[in-house]
């Protein structure tokens, strides 16, 4: 079984994630770490975080931001899912959007498996994994990471493997240069890595500010660019802070701002 499962979801007021920690702990009987995001593009920093946090253990990793209205709609119950393993690490994630842009930026998977979830019904119920009721349940649901994901993980370590496509992660979208994360100080986590910094060299407001490798070597009230904590393995995004400030307030910045201008 896991040592671990991290859920990163945007239905995450306390009813949702409440609901997915206790399903997960119920079929795993492990710890559950949740993460609530508001977008894709935070999802997708927040997977790469995640990744490198947990360093390859047993464990599992659920990403769940998938909207069914807008370009949605084209799926039938909303965004397919795929899953690949980083170690010994499962991942479940939506295909659509940004929310695998930083783990292909980061060369961390290449593949991934294409699961087709009425298929997927298909075959749980011929292996009599699911009777016919909680198949139709799981394949209408409107709560997939409840319903839908922690089954079929609990289905693939136990050497089910559902049928799927393999695909390339080169489909993936890549992800633009933009914040995706404001922590509590208001630092501005960036998609861009150290050799990028050209790209914020060119923005009209950001060109100025020196990078400097760590926080403690920045002057009191100073902005500047920052080699940071998150990211994968020796790959750090870089960030936009203010020693002692809010670099989101002084720079006027926010999850999804575009630093390329």
């Amino acid at each position: 079984m896991f040592k671990f499962i991290v859920i990163i979801n945007d239905c995450h007021d306390n009813n949702a994630m409440g609901r997915q920690s206790a399903r997960c702990a119920a079929l795993f009987g492990c710890n559950v770490t949740t993460v609530g995001v508001r977008s894709d593009l935070q999802a997708a920093g927040n997977l790469a975080d995640m990744l490198d946090a947990t360093m390859g253990m047993r464990g599992l990793i659920i990403v769940n931001v998938a909207p069914r209205d807008g370009k949605a709609k084209r799926w039938k119950n909303g965004t397919p899912f795929v899953y690949f393993w980083v170690g010994e690490t499962l991942i479940i994630a939506p295909v659509d959007g940004l929310c695998l842009s930083l783990v292909k930026k980061l060369g961390i998977v290449t593949k991934y498996h294409l699961l087709d979830i009425p298929e997927t019904m298909t075959w749980a119920k011929e292996l009599g994994l699911v009777d016919c009721v909680l198949a139709d349940q799981i394949q209408n649901t409107q709560f997939r990471s409840y319903e839908f994901i922690p089954r079929v993980a609990l289905w693939i370590i136990d050497g089910h493997i559902p049928p799927s496509t393999i695909e390339s992660i080169e489909q993936i979208p890549d992800a633009p240069p933009a914040v995706w994360y404001v922590d509590v100080f208001g630092n501005c986590k960036t998609t861009l890595l150290p050799e990028e910094i050209w790209i914020l060299r060119r923005h009209e407001i950001l060109g100025d500010l020196p990078h400097i490798r760590q926080l403690k070597s920045v002057s009191d009230q100073q902005a500047a660019i920052v080699t940071g904590s998150s990211g994968y393995g020796t790959k750090r995004f870089l960030e936009i802070m203010v020693q002692g400030g809010s670099a989101s307030i002084r720079l006027s910045l926010k999850v999804g701002s575009l630093l390329k201008k």
